[in-house]
């Protein structure tokens, strides 16, 4: 699953833009650098203070900032981090990963699974655990994986499915041996199938009205089920509790309760500081500095798997010009950009090259820089050259139209405003007119769902590490996740292929060679990545940076 976030930074993402620790919880993480000291690839240290489930206390309450999303289903096309965050205490978390991303099975779920391929066609089957019940008393069953199968293969367009890659290769889920066994039957063999159950849908959430309306604003907990579930939500304030779920078979909680606040970035940090929060995220250096050093309080860094990029509404009548798409990004020095995001910090990092992979996962590739160069004179000399001239005010015209292009600017962020401001300075070099709009952090889905923009900053957090499979999300010009509009059914064919290659490095080979040319659509501009930091109180278990490890909520709480 990827899940979208904003920017500014959302207060549950699993991210920040801050400095990296070199200590890693599972010892040191070294990588070369070149003569500017710039790392060969971005951080992949893990720091989370890993704790055994019989070091951590009973009882307890564990307080961060964050609320509910508009889009609480995960699965839906608009949800993002937050809706997953929240969902995953109160709802199945049946595989999970390491930080490394190897595959974790939860057995509170799924107590035997098997995998095999017959005839080049790959059959998973997996055996859920005989307790397992939704919090309604509806058996969890074989028909849960179905329904979830269902909701998000792409077969029923009504469903606004965040992603059917996978789901779409699957061509039966039956029941096997009993109501307590799937079996799911491929078309040819997926490697990276976990991510595609890593958590389900009650059969009751599966229909079309309630996958795409019964999660927003709302919360679900009969459908739900796990060690927690939702004690109270206050709709006015937004704030979320949730308390050991009764219902439960597995290991208990080991939290009496875990308490979302609602609160802004800054309102955030101002009530760590006070002893209200157990956790924030520095999401800057002034933020940094605010919490460094506080009585009881440790610093939690290391690398991230998420991305802000640069996203063009090739739909805007004057973004619909690929030249001037391709001129703006020529234009963009995203240098500068992450200097402006790293500022006052000791933290540096390889600009991105791929929306698949990270600079530290195995296969990645700088896709990016086999198609662009930062180059604003030659821009220019295209602008010129697509009939757009330059006016005695500096900026281009044609057809008696000004070269104007709007940047929509969520919240009042300082990095977020300074970022806006250097993208407009950097596009006057060339003659474009940028053109801010600001717009309120709960305008997000909206703004993106609806295409409410011609340049917007958004970014993407991996929640598990098959990056291949999402090649279609990011560049099928048909996946409402696409949020450019950008591509060709001819790309569309050469990015569905690589989805039919079994061996996932012969599979990464091919989505980097299929990317270099999506690239070229130049409506999609990777800028940084960063690693997470957060301030946390000492004692804390198993939270903060975590890569694509996502600790099972019994396993967090306070050691003993």
């Amino acid at each position: 699953m990827r899940a979208r976030l904003a920017l500014p930074v959302a207060l549950l993402a699993a991210i920040s833009v801050t400095a990296t620790a070199c200590q890693s919880s599972s010892g040191t993480n070294s990588t070369a650098s070149d003569a500017k000291g710039t790392p060969s690839a971005a951080s992949g240290a893990a720091d989370y203070n890993p704790t055994p489930y019989d070091r951590i206390k009973d009882g307890g309450t564990y307080t961060t900032a964050g609320t509910f999303d508009d889009q609480g289903n995960p699965f839906n096309v608009n949800a993002t981090l937050t809706a997953s965050r929240v969902w995953a205490w109160y709802n199945a978390d049946a595989i999970t990963y390491s930080p490394t991303g190897d595959v974790q099975y939860n057995p509170d779920y799924y107590s035997d699974v098997k995998v095999s391929v017959e005839g080049g066609n790959q059959k998973v089957t997996l055996t859920i655990n005989p307790k397992a019940v939704f919090n309604d008393g509806t058996p969890i069953d074989w028909t849960a994986i179905k329904a979830t199968w269902q909701a998000n293969n792409g077969s029923n367009k009504a469903y606004a499915a965040s992603s059917t890659d996978g789901y779409d290769q699957i061509t039966s889920v039956e029941k096997g041996r009993d109501a307590k066994q799937a079996v799911i039957s491929f078309k040819g063999v997926n490697a990276s199938w976990s991510a595609l159950f890593t958590t389900f849908l009650h059969p009751k959430a599966a229909t079309v009205d309630n996958f795409d309306k019964a999660y927003v604003k709302k919360a679900h907990p009969e459908w739900g089920a796990g060690p927690y579930t939702v004690g109270s939500w206050d709709t006015h304030s937004g704030n979320i509790t949730f308390v050991r779920n009764p219902k439960w078979w597995g290991r208990k909680g080991k939290l009496d309760k875990r308490v979302y606040v609602n609160l802004e970035s800054t309102a955030a940090v101002n009530a760590f500081r006070n002893g209200q929060l157990d956790y924030v995220s520095a999401v800057d250096a002034e933020s940094l500095k605010q919490v460094k050093g506080l009585k009881g309080t440790e610093i939690r860094s290391g690398g991230s798997p998420f991305e802000y990029a640069l996203y063009f509404n090739t739909k805007s009548p004057v973004l619909g010009d690929k030249a001037v798409r391709r001129a703006i990004e020529e234009t963009v020095d995203r240098t500068q950009i992450a200097r402006i995001q790293f500022q006052g910090l000791d933290y540096k990092e390889p600009l991105p090259g791929s929306a698949m992979l990270y600079s530290f996962q195995k296969g990645y590739a700088d896709n990016v820089s086999a198609v662009l160069k930062y180059a604003p004179d030659a821009a220019g000399k295209e602008l010129d050259a697509a009939g757009w001239k330059t006016g005695s005010d500096g900026i281009r015209a044609k057809d008696g139209k000004k070269l104007e292009v709007g940047y929509t600017l969520l919240g009042d962020d300082p990095l977020g405003k300074a970022t806006a401001g250097a993208f407009a300075a950097m596009l006057k070099r060339a003659g474009i007119r940028l053109v801010i709009h600001k717009a309120d952090d709960a305008d997000f889905s909206s703004i993106l769902s609806e295409r409410k923009f011609d340049l917007f900053v958004s970014g993407n957090r991996s929640m598990d590490p098959f990056g291949a499979r999402y090649l279609c999300d990011f560049y099928c010009s048909d996946r409402a996740s696409n949020i450019t509009g950008s591509g060709t059914p001819a790309l569309d064919k050469e990015i569905r292929a690589t989805a039919d290659i079994a061996d996932l490095d012969r599979q990464i080979a091919a989505v980097n060679k299929v990317e270099r040319t999506a690239l070229q659509e130049y409506a999609f501009l990777p800028l940084y990545s960063g690693p997470s930091t957060y301030a946390v109180k000492k004692g804390l278990a198993n939270v903060g940076a975590t890569i694509f490890y996502t600790p099972l909520p019994e396993t967090v709480g306070w050691q003993k």
